[in-house]
This record gives structure tokens, sequence and C-alpha cells, in this order.
């Protein structure tokens, strides 16, 4: 059968095209091997098919979920198997007795969201638990923060329905020993599988050496091999009284030995409610190690450290500026130690304890307490930890290869001293975070993977941190998995005797190896398949955006680690990605894009190596919402990307009519402005209408946007003669933009007026339009010559006392943003945009200097629901037109936590992306909005997401400034 027959009888999709095979290449490892295909199976006899034709074609099945894996256990050159967009459903839920089953797509939150109300949950919780699957923790036996207090998750795992090597269904559980007699019996390969487990295993000898060479049996995280030293405790080896369970051996397994279609999994009660962290701050890690075993005798829930490297690299993103107030000094590490209990005494009386003992050790020079909201801030910048790793600009990078060690907690000083020395020798300053409660600190050696030495590094420090180990009786996989970079050391950490019953246990399950070779047994060289080729002369690749922060483009795409938080489902709040919210296709994540790019400018023959294809269409969905320069913890900026892609894309093959009237709307609407009501006729006549947008390329049933009756500009030239309080407050510059000029002339009418009776003083001079339809279209010299024009405007008038002010987010927001990369003078266009603002952003400002207050608004009750732009989550913050809102007294406001309205300018006005913007908009926006009562306003302040917001729902939304200007007394 070839791929194109396999295709055809598969239920699911299948995909053996450049750009899926170059997305899937990688996962969040340092490893690449392109995959022979990709499959989406749909259901069981999909997986059936699958392991048929790869068996018949001497290929292989590597099982993906979320493609988080730092170990390279989703990286292979057979097929793909995804089964994170199908296999998603919870099949069944017993309360009673605290169990659940699920597909293995299901999502750990998501899974913790449904929970909830019943008082119970999954307790293994890793940094990626907003979009990592139970399928994928299942094979990492992943931990996280709450192992210390509730196991892992080969804890958890009572029941796996899986499909073999031969095709045939077989579901473990447990069983007694005369049941596990009985299974002996059996002639197909479930009895060889048990059969072969109990030759091995039945061995007093065998089982001794088992035990002499694993773990040491204390350390309750450990991932090294297959786990044949959980077996032998059970009833059928032992005089134990625990069943026996396959689950115990396929947890942790990595998908090598089966594929599993159904997960049951025991559930635990949630946690006491009241919690308290106490951040511990040391100026050593020497110091905060050895205080680790004195505070783990207290009951706590959470032990996690973060280092100096982590802290430093959450200074430089947008999102994690709130989570890092709680921090003291510039400490070397920080201990975030949480206890719980049911009263807020008893919690309030544990902590104080655990306070006394930090202070009894004189370790800690700072330790204070956080409560409620707080502790969740702090764990969101843990959580970023590993992501925020990609912030290191330049090529070396935090290399993930020994980060995953675990020791006995009373070797943990020790062990950690003994690793300095260690990394001192190599000339190493390396990354310490993660569960230091659990004696796994993640340990990273910063290397340069593109150049032999530091590949020999990464070999030589992974060999000797193998020893190091091993002296402690250590694993040297404590949560994420052996992989490509530590099965080639399983053999040596537990003898060689040890590792030929995993090799034979491999082979009874799996005789082809065609379930994820090279990982676990039969390894793959840990310093071969890289992302990157060694010494090879990367290009150089010349752009018309200023990618120099980030060294270049390529690196700017290669800032993107695979951690996957671009996958996280609209429930998890933010805005990263939109479209891959819409689809659930890897294929529209901010990860697949930067790793596209990554892939062809790296690998392209072509003079223009952006004249791709396969690049149009992964960037084809990119709304440009910008969340992922704030939201991705390695702030790689998609939106930027794209603008080059297109604009060097477009070089080669030209320019759509669609795409250039769209960029020169405003050009336009000028020309409308001065017949508002022929042009408005024509936009609103049904018949019109349509002929218009069918012949650009417009969706039939997306409104078109009317003409307001006058500019601004025409409107400022009439009022240009009024005067002011020679005692105004402040002189501000109000930036005319192209949307507020001609289509909501109104809003720029209440901002001049609103201002002005504030006592400002607002000076309009004639700008430029901002560019961003440009932008938005990857009309890059266009863009470039109005960014250079307005930075000549306002270079002489902008400062501190006369701040430029800006009412449409996606336009004044260019000032900040695009304009840093555009503008020829950066000294101007960067002093330009240290004093530019949103409207909200000012007046927030100016609340808080007390030059405006509440007595000058209406006391009347109002209740408002807010969408924010997406451009202001990702460059300024919408808290501030929340706090406008909230300034008349009696006024009630929430935030709607929308992400991306999915209008983005012109995206949602394209016929091919009509039903992906209607469907972001369905996602959250639309429901809260249809759910608010009609006395409540609705308020949006993009021109877009009004826009959109009127088309979901038929419902007007005002801009906050209106709003505000309708409270004045």
């Amino acid at each position: 059968m070839s791929l194109k027959a396999l295709k055809s009888e598969l239920s699911g999709e299948l995909y053996d095209d450049n750009l899926i095979k170059s997305i899937y290449a990688t996962d969040a490892s340092v490893y690449r091997k392109l995959p022979f295909a990709v499959a989406y199976p749909k259901n069981k006899d999909d997986l059936k098919q699958l392991i048929q034709f790869a068996k018949t074609k001497n290929t292989s099945l590597i099982p993906r979920t979320a493609g988080t894996s730092l170990a390279g256990q989703c990286v292979g050159d057979g097929i793909i198997v995804d089964v994170s967009k199908y296999f998603t459903d919870i099949i069944n839920f017993d309360e009673k007795n605290k169990t659940i089953t699920v597909q293995p797509g299901v999502v750990r939150d998501a899974l913790n969201n449904y929970l909830k109300p019943h008082g119970l949950f999954f307790s293994p919780n890793t940094s990626t638990s907003n979009r990592c699957m139970i399928g994928g923790m299942v094979g990492n036996n992943s931990s996280g923060t709450t192992s210390i207090q509730y196991g892992v998750t080969r804890d958890k795992v009572l029941e796996m329905h899986t499909i073999l090597s031969d095709g045939s269904e077989v579901v473990f559980g447990e069983l007694s020993t005369d049941e596990f007699q009985e299974k002996l019996k059996q002639d197909d390969l479930e009895g060889q599988i048990y059969k072969t487990i109990f030759t091995e295993l039945k061995s007093e000898v065998v089982q001794k050496q088992v035990l002499n060479h694993f773990p040491k049996p204390e350390i309750h995280r450990r991932n090294t091999g297959y786990a044949i030293d959980e077996l032998i405790k059970t009833q059928v080896f032992s005089k134990s009284n625990s069943k026996f369970n396959m689950c115990k051996l396929l947890s942790g397994s990595e998908g090598t030995l089966a594929f599993t279609t159904q997960i049951t999994l025991k559930l635990d009660k949630l946690p006491p409610q009241e919690a308290v962290m106490v951040a511990v701050h040391f100026d050593s890690i020497k110091n905060c190690m050895q205080a680790v075993e004195s505070l783990m005798e207290h009951n706590l829930y959470a032990c996690e450290m973060m280092d100096k490297t982590i802290l430093d690299c959450t200074k430089h993103n947008k999102t994690q500026q709130d989570n890092r107030r709680f921090i003291i000094g510039d400490p070397k590490a920080i201990l975030m130690c949480e206890v719980r209990a049911e009263t807020i005494e008893e919690v309030d009386k544990q902590a104080q304890n655990l306070v006394n003992t930090i202070e009894s050790t004189g370790l800690s020079y700072a330790f204070p307490t956080l409560k409620g909201d707080n502790i969740n801030k702090a764990n969101e910048l843990r959580s970023a930890g590993l992501g925020l790793l990609g912030n290191i600009i330049g090529d070396k990078k935090g290399v993930a290869c020994i980060e995953d060690t675990a020791v006995a907690l009373t070797d943990l000083a020790n062990y950690i001293n003994d690793f300095s020395d260690l990394m001192q020798k190599h000339n190493q300053d390396a990354i310490y975070y993660a569960h230091a409660g659990a004696g796994e600190i993640h340990l990273r050696p910063i290397l340069d993977i593109k150049k032999s030495t530091d590949v020999h590094l990464f070999r030589l420090i992974t060999t000797e941190v193998a020893q190091l180990v091993k002296s402690y009786r250590g694993s040297m996989s404590g949560e994420h998995g052996d992989g490509i970079v530590r099965s080639e050391f399983i053999e040596f950490m537990i003898g060689q005797d040890n590792y030929n019953i995993l090799k034979r246990i491999k082979f009874v399950f799996d005789p082809e190896n065609i379930f994820n070779p090279g990982k676990i047994v039969n390894a793959l060289p840990m310093d071969e398949n890289l992302r990157y080729v060694s010494d090879r002369q990367e290009p150089e690749i010349e752009t018309l955006l200023d990618f120099s922060k980030s060294l270049g483009i390529l690196r700017e795409a290669e800032k993107c680690n695979g951690s996957g938080d671009c996958r996280k489902l609209p429930e998890f709040g933010g805005t990263m990605c939109p479209s891959y919210r819409a689809t659930r296709n890897e294929k529209d994540t901010t990860r697949a894009r930067a790793n596209a790019l990554r892939e062809f400018l790296t690998n392209s023959e072509k003079i223009n190596k952006f004249n791709h294809t396969e690049l149009k269409e992964v960037f084809d969905l990119c709304l440009s919402c910008k969340a992922c320069s704030s939201e991705c913890p390695s702030s790689v900026d998609v939106a930027s990307l794209k603008a080059e892609f297109q604009y060097q894309y477009q070089k080669e093959n030209g320019v759509p009519l669609r795409s250039k009237l769209f960029a020169y709307n405003n050009r336009f609407n000028s020309i409308g402005s001065k017949v508002p009501k022929l042009s408005n006729f024509v936009f609103s006549n049904p018949i019109l209408a349509s002929l218009i947008k069918k012949s650009i390329g417009i969706a039939s049933k997306r409104s078109l946007l009317l003409i307001s009756n006058t500019s601004l500009d025409k409107y400022i030239k009439r009022i240009d003669s009024q005067t002011y309080n020679k005692d105004y407050i402040k002189k501000i510059y109000l930036f005319n933009d192209e949307f507020t000029n001609h289509l909501d002339t109104s809003i720029g009418i209440d901002t001049l007026e609103l201002l002005t009776a504030l006592n400002y003083q607002v000076e309009v001079v004639k700008n430029e339009e901002s560019g961003r339809s440009f932008l938005s279209k990857g009309l890059l010299l266009q863009a470039k010559n109005f960014a250079n024009k307005n930075v000549s405007i306002y270079k002489d008038l902008i400062s501190k006392d006369t701040p430029l002010i800006g009412i449409e987010p996606s336009a004044i927001l260019t000032f900040k943003d695009e304009y840093l990369k555009l503008a020829d003078d950066k000294t101007s266009a960067e002093a330009i945009a240290k004093h530019c603002f949103l409207i909200e952003e000012f007046i927030q400002q100016e609340i808080d200097l007390g030059n405006i207050t509440p007595d000058q608004f209406t006391t009347q009750e109002q209740t408002i629901k807010f969408h924010g732009h997406c451009h202001q989550k990702a460059s300024s913050n919408q808290l501030s037109s929340f706090k406008v809102l909230n300034l008349p007294k009696n006024y009630k406001v929430t935030i709607i936590p929308s992400g991306c309205c999915g209008m983005a300018g012109s995206f949602g006005y394209e016929k091919e992306h009509y039903e992906v913007s209607m469907q972001i908009g369905e996602q959250t926006l639309f429901p809260a909005v249809r759910k608010a009562t009609q006395d409540t306003i609705i308020s949006a302040n993009g021109t877009s997401c009004r826009h959109q917001i009127k088309d979901g729902t038929q419902r007007e939304a005002k801009h906050p400034i209106t709003i505000l200007k309708e409270a004045l007394l």
C-alpha cells in the first residue's frame, strides 16, 4: 500500500508534504528528524491501519500529543501519529470511586476544570499543564510540582486500553496472582508478553540485581528505562499485597511498547483550600540546597526552586512583570514553599512554623509570604521558567540534557555541590530550577550546539553527570523521560544485565520495532540529529524590518524552543494563538510558524529563501494579533516575522489586488469622505455591496464599514480657532489615525471634547497615517515611508511633558513597536515611543496623579463589559481601559476574557478567512456579549473589534472614551 492509498483508507488525515513534515521535525528538545509522514487518526481502526502499514513498509510510528517533550521523544523519521486533535474525549467519570477514563488527547488542565465542581483533580502538574495531554503525561510518567504530596503519573494509572504491534486490542489493568497465571496460558501476543515478564523477573537473583542497580527506592521521580523495579514489588514476584499492573511498565515507556487509546486514572480530592506560600530568598545556590532538607520536614504541598538566570529572563517579558513583585533584592535562588490547610488559622500557623525553621537555619536573607492571587502569580513565573530560557539572545542556550536528574533528598546538597564543581571545571554557569523538594533540580548547561566544540561538551557533560548521578544511585531522568538525550545512558545507569531485560521486553512487545524506535533501548546517539548542523555557515538573511535585537530574523525564529504555550485553549485565558484555538491544527500555532520559517530560511537553496508557498500557507491564518510577543515565554514575534515574509515573498510573486486595496484603504476612504452619503449608499445597498464583495474576495456575510459624515481633519479645521484655558494641566498631541479620521470621527470628537473639558490642551498636527494597513499586507516600503515621516513630524514635539496620545490601538502602538524596526532615525523613534500612549493609558496616569477625579463624572449606576484590543494586550495593558471605565463611582466594569475577537483588520473580511474569524469570535467574545443584558454597555477600543461584535452579535460597542465623555458632568 502506498501513502496515497493509506490516506484514502483513513477516516482521519495523513500528510506527507514538506510543510507539515518540517513542522513535526522537532518537539521541545534539541533534536530534529524529518518524518516520513504525519497522521491525525480519528479512531482505533485508523491506528490499526497505521500499524499494519508501518510493518509492511518497514517504517515506524511516533506517538505525539502536545509535542512538548524535552528529550526528543516525539522526534523520528517514521510516521508521526498526532492524537491531539481527535482522541480528546472524556469517556467515563466515576465520582464515587474517584476514577475517570479519558482518551490520550485530553488536556490536563481541561480535565481538572471538568473535575473541579466534584471536588476532585488529577494531581500530577507539569509546567505545561494548560496544553500537555494525558497520553503524553503517561508516556513520560510526568510529575510536576505536586509529586511530594500526591505522587507521579504512574501512581495514578489504573487501566490502559492499547493496540499492540500485531494490531490486537488489549486492556492492561490490575491482576491478582491467579489472574496473572491465567494470562500466562494465552497463546496470543498478550500471553507472550506476560510470559516474558514472568520469565525475566521471577528469579530472586534478578530481582536483587534490579533493586541494587535501579535508583534508590525513596526517589519517587524515576524514569530510567522501563519500570521493571515497580513490577517486582507486586504479589506476583514478592510477598507484597499489591496486585500486578502492566500500566506501571507502560507509564514512562514513551510509546515504545504499545499504542494507547484510553486511560483510566485514579483521582485525588482537591487540596485544602487555604494556602500560604513562603518565597525563601537565598544569596547562593549552596545555601538554597542546604535549606531544602529541613524545610521538607514540614508538610509542604510544593517546594520549587528558581535561580537568578531564570529570574533575570523574566525581567524582559511583558507578561511576567507583575508576577515579579514579590522578589526582594537580587537573589541567586528562591525556594517557593507552599503549605495548605482547611482554615486560615491553621495555614497561618503552618506558615509561621516554616518561617521559624527558615530563620533558625540562617541561610535565607528574605522570606516574604504570599496569599491568594499572589501565589498564582509566583507559580506563573515559575511555570514560564522553561520557555523564558529562550530569551537568552544569541546562539548559546540552556540545553536540556542533564536537566532531569533526581537524587534522594538527603543527597541533594552534596550532589549539587559536586555538580557545581563539575560545571566550573567546564567553565559553565549552569541554570538551576524546579522541584527541590523532590530531590530534582532542572540543571542546564549553556551551550551553542551550532558549534562542534559545544556539541562535544554536550556529550561530555551529560556523560560526567551520568557518572555523578550513578554515584548517588540517583535517576538520570526524573520526569522528562529518556527520549534521545538520555536513552543512551540507561545501560550505564542500570547495568548491562538489567538493560538486556529491557531489550527483551521491548522485543516481545514490538518485535519489528515499529513503536518509537531509538528511545529507551537500542538508543539513537544523543549528539546526532540535532536541530542544527555543527559548524555550518548559517545563512545571513537581509530584512527590511530591523531584527537586530534578536541578532537577525533567523535567530528570532530560533527563539522558539517548542514549549507549546501557543497551544493553550481559550478556557485558560490569554490570546495566543487564536488560529490554533479555532482549527486545533499544529500548523496554525505560533510554534509551527517559527519552526517552518527556521526550516526554510536555513535549508532553502533559493536566492530569496522566503519564496516558498509552504511559508505562505503556514502564515495564512496568522492574525498578527501580537499575543506571541508577550505571551510566548520566549517572546517570539510572529507578527513581525509574517510581515517580513509577506514583503520578501511578494518581491518575487507580486502583490495581490485585494491586498493593495486593503493596504490603500485610507486613500479610498479619503475619497469616499468627500461624498459620504453616496459612499455609504453603495456600501449598505445589498446589491451594490454584494458586487463589491464578490469582485474583490470579501465574505458575503461580512458588512462593509460606513464612512463618517465628516472627517476628523475637517472637524479640527472648523474648531481650530478655539482657545484653551491658560491654566491647562498639560499639553498633549493627539495622533489623528486613519481609522478615526474617516470611519470613527465621532470617537475622535469625543476625545477632543473630553480632554478639553478635563482641562488639557490638545494639539493635532497634520500627520501621516500609521501604516498599519500596509504592515498587515507586507507592504513594508510604504509602511517605512509613513514611519519615517511620522517620526520626523513628532521628533521635536514629543517629550515627557508633551506626550503623544492615540485612540485606535493598532495605529498608535505602531510607534512603540513597528516604528522601532522601520524608522531610519532610531534615536528619535525610541524617544517618541517612550512618551507615546494609548488614550486610556494617558487618562489612567492622570487619574493616578490626581489630575482627573471621579467627582467630574456622573454618579448614575451603569454596567459595562469591556473587550480589549489584541495589540493593547500585547504592547500595553488593558487594565488602563478597565480603570478608566471604573472612574465614575457607580460604574461596574468587567473585562471579557476574550482573547482575539477574530477580525484582525482585513483578515475577517477575506472570504477564505471569514469562517475562522467567526469561530474565534464564538470562543468567548460573542457568548459573553450575548449573555449581557440590553442595558449593559458593551465596550471595545478597537475599530475591528467593534465591527466584529456588531457582525457577530448585532450589538453596538462603544469606545471607552465615548462612555467617559457621556459620563461627564
